[in-house]
């Protein structure tokens, strides 16, 4: 079992899309799904934005003026090294992997069972009250934090919901050199 730890905000929060990047497919061997477990959690201080003419985001770290920023995502465990360099290369120069501390906000689930994972995330999200500072356990991790410029920010916040129902099918069976 790997012993990275990385905090996914954004088409990586699907576990059929990071199943693909690190596995090669979005259904994955049994023993590759078992592998990793999921937790959903909080990265305070950063924010989510759509990055411009793409279909993932990028968070920047908030200003000090901006009080309670925040950005609910999934941290995984499990993660092997070539796990990390798979993610690596996937996230290309557009970002950096940099330590974080992230609040988990509820139980860990296996990397096998999506439906439950959905509903897990959403219910867990849901039920999240607005003091997320006062919510769940410190985690160390690493988080991919967006650098190739925020003028390729929009002003708007990307939602993981408009993008399983809009693009995730294309992400999941697209031929992988398109991307």
């Amino acid at each position: 079992m790997g012993d990275h730890i990385l905090f996914f905000y954004g088409t990586l929060m699907a576990p059929q899309v990071l199943h693909r990047v690190i596995h090669g497919r979005g259904e994955p061997e049994p023993w590759q799904k078992a592998m990793l477990r999921f937790q959903p959690a909080v990265l305070l201080g950063y924010r989510r934005h759509r990055v411009r003419g793409a279909d993932y985001p990028g968070i920047v770290p908030a200003s000090e003026a901006t009080t309670r920023t925040s950005v609910r995502g999934t941290l995984v465990s499990g993660l092997t090294d070539g796990d990390v360099h798979r993610l690596d290369m996937y996230e290309g120069d557009e970002y950096t992997r940099d330590p974080v501390t992230v609040r988990v906000l509820g139980e860990s689930v296996p990397g096998g069972s999506k439906s439950n994972l959905e509903a897990h995330l959403k219910d867990v999200l849901d039920s999240a009250g607005p003091d997320l500072k006062a919510e769940g356990v410190e985690v160390q991790a690493k988080t991919y934090v967006w650098v190739a410029g925020e003028g390729r920010l929009e002003d708007a916040e990307w939602d993981f919901e408009t993008f399983k129902k809009d693009k995730m099918a294309w992400w999941v069976n697209a031929d992988e050199s398109q991307w």
